[in-house]
């Protein structure tokens, strides 16, 4: 079927709407519980990196001589600096190399800004009454969830067809002197799975020079990387150079891991930016820890050396058929209806569905009825709130490929039946 369901007779929609839900109940009878809500790696692709384990073979020792068993490294290694280096876009000695979670390394980076400023002087967030983040949405929970922990408020700029609203978000920084910062997902945006373009990317770099705010930050969390599905996936330009062209290395801190590289719980992760705040967040990390888990490191770095493409590629062998899957049924059922409209990334981990207003909690709330379980609806926005309720976020590598075919099935049909009944009450109430 593709007539919009907006053209449609009420007695039109009525027999859908009988079809729809005996179709979902036949469904239901023969589902078993299905998770679409996380973008956790499969375990064909853990397996990918069980070679890790060979990598040691009783030599702790990293190039320079250092004993990875010991303590020290504060920074972590040169060969895993180098590692970041080569994901993030930056020269090594501008690179941390730290434990398991990027998280982490954002946290450190927020608190240090707020209570202690990241410069060595006197700025710092909490001077301000009220400080502030935008925040890109629909976008990444956790971002959301570490802003509001710390107490910082967070302004809402939409995610367009073409990338961040830039126009707003100048706008915004240029007014407002208390916003100091932004997040950012550059490649492969969680959710809609949208990549920076060369223009975006030297905008954001120019951003902290045109902010009212003196100690403006881009958070520029780099974490798919090098998630892509095909071969002649899009590029994403070094925002390290931009700033430096731009003179604003030390407002723009870089974020990555190898938490979907390898072990997603076991990994390395990594952050960015100029010298001074590398080295007021050394500080930091000094009174933490007397350096990272160096032998994670080493294997790492020995694992991964020169080979990170190819690795990559046998992620994405994995991945593609599961975004396939996606892609082709939800066209199959949903294209034409005018009733959802969905993004088509070229890698990471997510694809963002928008769904008629006031839809998207009905449409989850469905699902989980009949054993599918979403994301939370309202969760790619901060404060768990969208204000239009309609965007659900679909996480499809944790499935099989029978899995996925299976909740995406479910999905559509909650999407078709909450829309056909939301126009049969539009009609309703319209009369």
């Amino acid at each position: 079927m593709t007539t919009p369901l907006k053209h449609l007779q009420a007695a039109e929609l009525a027999n859908l709407e009988r079809e729809w839900l005996r179709a979902l109940d036949l469904v239901c009878a023969n589902t078993m519980a299905l998770n679409l809500s996380r973008g956790k790696p499969a375990a064909e692709q853990l397996a990918l990196s069980h070679g890790l384990e060979d990598t040691i073979n009783g030599d702790y020792l990293s190039a320079n001589g250092t004993d990875t068993r010991n303590y020290g490294e504060l920074l972590g290694i040169a060969e895993a600096r180098q590692l970041g280096a080569e994901i993030l876009g930056a020269p090594e000695n501008r690179v941390i190399a730290g434990g398991n979670s990027s998280l982490f390394l954002m946290h450190l980076c927020l608190t240090t800004a707020l209570q202690q400023g990241l410069w060595g002087d006197q700025r710092r967030w909490s001077n301000d009454p009220s400080p502030k983040l935008i925040a890109l949405v629909p976008g990444y929970d956790r971002h959301f969830s570490l802003t509001e922990k710390v107490g910082v408020e967070m302004v809402n700029v939409s995610m367009t067809a073409d990338g961040p609203d830039m126009p707003r978000i100048r706008e915004l920084v240029a007014q407002d002197a208390s916003i100091k910062g932004i997040w950012c997902v550059p490649k492969y945006s969680n959710p809609t799975g949208h990549t920076f373009s060369d223009a975006t990317v030297k905008a954001m770099a120019q951003l902290p020079a045109t902010a009212a705010a003196d100690d403006f930050v881009v958070l520029w969390d780099n974490a798919y990387a090098v998630h892509d599905l095909h071969d002649n996936a899009p590029s994403l330009t070094s925002i390290y150079h931009a700033a430096q062209e731009s003179g604003t290395l030390e407002h723009v801190v870089q974020f990555a891991s190898t938490s979907k590289v390898t072990f997603a719980g076991g990994g390395i992760s990594f952050l960015s930016s100029g010298p001074v705040v590398l080295k007021t967040l050394e500080r930091e990390l000094s009174l933490m820890m007397l350096g990272p888990d160096k032998v994670n490191q080493l294997r790492h770095v020995r694992f991964l050396g020169g080979r990170i493409k190819q690795h990559m590629q046998a992620h994405a062998a994995i991945l593609r058929p599961k975004f396939e899957i996606v892609q082709s049924v939800l066209e199959a059922e949903l294209d034409g209806l005018d009733i959802a409209h969905w993004t088509k990334p070229e890698g990471g981990y997510f694809v963002s569905l928008d769904l008629l207003p006031g839809l998207a909690s009905v449409v989850v709330s469905m699902a989980q009825n009949a054993g599918l379980t979403l994301t939370p609806a309202g969760a790619t926005f901060p404060y768990g709130k969208d204000p239009e309720d309609r965007n659900v976020r679909i996480a499809p590598s944790f499935a099989t490929l029978e899995e996925l075919n299976a909740a995406m099935q479910i999905l559509t049909l909650c999407v078709k039946l909450a829309s056909v009944r939301h126009l049969i009450q539009q009609d309703t109430n319209e009369k």
